[in-house]
């Protein structure tokens, strides 16, 4: 039975999730404020979070940060606001999907059963599959096993979105990918997103690689294509 962390402080809206969840055979746990979802993370695992951005105490994207450095939940974040910098906020902080209210419940409910499968064909065989121990670009250096990446020996840390995203780019250099082939290919071909999702994404990734951050092109009207950098890099 999955295990189902709920996070809000509106009681409302945390039966009527919990209701849809227990009918869908999740064992449901819910708490009132981030404090409290960081805390009950410490004591056990989920198979995935509900949580809302506003809440006493300690938000919601305060509480998925910290819960993301212990351990790797997948999260589904609620809004009452849904506009771009708060989805580019929580993309940030690691969050898997976000819903704005008021929202459909039986929605809510296909969201969280895609992110958890996602979750767990990547943590079992990885977003994109390993066919070397190490990718390079210049001085751009992915570490397959170590999930890890360094610019010019200085790591950089990605979040899981970023790094399958880069991993998938790298491993196809000098291609024209288009929204839909990295949508399919990084979050897969049940995801309920649109292709602004990957926009955000990308705009997230290329802050995190500097002096590299050009070798991801915006080809106009096609998608995305990653080049070798250039030598002085």
């Amino acid at each position: 039975m999955p295990k189902l962390l709920i996070a809000d402080d509106e009681e409302d809206i945390t039966r009527l999730i919990a209701r849809y969840a227990q009918r869908e055979g999740y064992e449901v746990t819910c708490v009132g404020d981030g404090s409290e979802a960081v805390e009950a993370c410490r004591k056990e695992d989920f198979d995935a979070i509900v949580m809302d951005v506003m809440m006493p105490d300690m938000d919601g994207f305060s509480a998925c940060k910290e819960i993301r450095q212990r351990k790797d939940i997948p999260v589904l974040m609620l809004s009452a606001r849904g506009t771009e910098y708060d989805k580019l906020f929580g993309f940030e902080v690691g969050v898997d999907d976000y819903v704005t209210k008021p929202f459909s419940p039986k929605e809510l409910m296909a969201r969280l059963k895609v992110i958890i499968s996602r979750h767990s064909r990547s943590s079992s065989t990885g977003s994109v599959p390993d066919r070397a121990d190490r990718l390079c670009a210049g001085g751009l250096m992915i570490d397959l096993p170590g999930r890890t990446v360094t610019l010019n020996g200085e790591r950089t840390d990605l979040t899981a979105k970023e790094y399958s995203i880069l991993v998938y780019f790298v491993r196809n250099k000098g291609i024209v990918l288009s929204r839909d082939q990295i949508l399919n290919e990084v979050w897969g071909y049940d995801y309920f997103g649109d292709d602004r999702t990957v926009d955000w994404q990308i705009k997230l990734l290329r802050g995190k690689l500097g002096p590299y951050r050009n070798c991801i092109q915006t080809i106009r009207g096609a998608g995305y294509k990653f080049e070798d950098p250039d030598k002085e890099l």
